[in-house]
C-alpha cells in the first residue's frame, strides 16, 4: 500500500474521502465503487495500476469515510451522487480521465459521461450494468418497491442490508470462498451500522429505478461517442448477468468484453488479471 495517499476534501460543503496514487502527470483514472462498499474495495487494484496512472478513488456520499448528510437536507438519489462526484473531479483537477465503474459506480459514472462526454477518455465497467437484460431476478424485490413504494415494501428490503447478505454478496459465485478476505464485508458492516445508514440505502434502492430509466440515454451515448470500452465481468454475479456485459458490444462494436470465474466483487479474487487487462487495454 506504499505510495497511496488518503485524503479528505470539501466538495459542495460535504467532506469527501478519497485514495490517491500515481504520478500527477500520468493518465488519469477515476475509480467508482458500488453498494454497500467504499473505495476500500480498490485496495489491491490501486497498487497494481499506480505505475501507469494517476488514480483517485472517492467514497460516495453516504458511504465509507465520506460524509453521510442528513436525509432531510440531502436527497439520496443517483443524480445527487453524480453531482457531488462531478464537482469532486473538478476540485481535484481531473479534466479528462478514464473511469472504472462498478455496481452503483456505473450509473454514477455514466451520468458524468452524459454530462461531459469530452472528459471521458475511456470506460472500464466491472459488473456495471446499462442494459435491461443484465438485470437478474435478484432485482425483483426492489422492482416491487418501485412499482408500489409502500412502507411494507420498503421494510421488506431491509433483509438486503444484513451482515449475512453482505457476506453472501462477496462470496456467492466464488469457486473458493476462503479466497475472499473478510476485511471488505466486515468494513461494510461497520459503516452500515451507523445511525441512519439503512434509510440512506433504502432511499437509493428506491431511486435505482431512475438508472434503469436512463439506460436508453446511456446507450445513445455509447452509440454516438463510441468510447474506448472494456468490460471485466465476474460471470457468476447474482445481480448483473453476463448478458449485460455482452450487450455493450451492441452499441460499441469495438468494446472488449472479458469474463472471470468469480462473483459480484471480482476484485476480491481477480485483482491481478483485471489490472493486467486494464493496463493492456488502456495503454494499447
Amino acid at each position: 500500500m506504499s505510495g497511496i495517499a488518503h485524503r479528505f476534501i470539501d466538495v459542495n460543503g460535504y467532506n469527501v474521502f478519497y485514495r490517491e496514487a500515481g504520478c500527477a502527470g500520468a493518465p488519469k483514472l477515476l475509480l467508482l465503487h458500488g453498494f454497500p462498499t467504499s473505495s476500500h474495495m480498490f485496495r489491491e487494484l490501486i497498487p497494481l495500476l499506480a505505475d501507469k496512472f494517476h488514480i483517485v478513488a472517492p467514497d460516495l456520499p453516504g458511504f465509507g469515510l465520506s460524509d453521510m448528510p442528513d436525509r432531510r437536507g440531502f436527497a439520496y438519489t443517483f443524480d445527487a451522487l453524480a453531482d457531488v462526484i462531478d464537482r469532486f473531479t473538478e476540485v481535484i483537477g481531473f479534466d479528462r480521465y478514464a473511469v472504472y465503474v462498478f455496481d452503483y459506480g456505473a450509473p454514477t459514472g455514466f451520468r458524468l459521461a452524459l454530462k461531459h462526454p469530452e472528459r471521458i477518455a475511456a470506460i472500464v465497467s466491472q459488473n456495471g450494468n446499462a442494459y435491461e437484460e443484465g438485470l437478474s431476478d435478484g432485482w425483483n424485490p426492489i422492482r416491487h418497491y418501485w412499482q408500489a413504494p409502500t412502507q411494507a415494501n420498503r421494510d421488506a428490503l431491509r433483509a438486503l442490508l444484513t451482515k449475512d447478505t453482505t457476506k453472501w454478496q462477496y462470496t456467492h459465485g466464488v469457486p473458493d470462498a476462503s479466497a475472499v478476505s473478510p476485511d471488505g464485508y466486515a468494513l461494510d458492516d461497520y459503516f452500515m451500522a451507523r445511525p441512519g445508514a439503512h434509510e440512506v440505502q433504502l432511499d437509493l434502492f428506491g431511486d435505482y429505478r431512475s438508472n434503469v430509466e436512463l439506460y436508453p440515454a446511456f446507450q445513445v451515448y455509447f452509440r454516438e461517442h463510441q468510447p474506448k470500452f472494456l468490460a471485466v465481468w465476474g460471470k457468476n454475479d447474482p445481480f448483473f448477468l453476463p448478458q449485460g456485459a455482452e450487450a455493450f458490444k451492441r452499441d460499441i462494436p469495438l468494446a472488449d468484453v472479458r469474463f472471470f470465474d468469480t462473483g459480484h466483487f471480482a476484485l476480491e479474487t481477480h485483482a491481478q488479471p483485471i489490472a493486467t487487462a486494464i493496463k493492456d487495454f488502456l495503454v494499447r
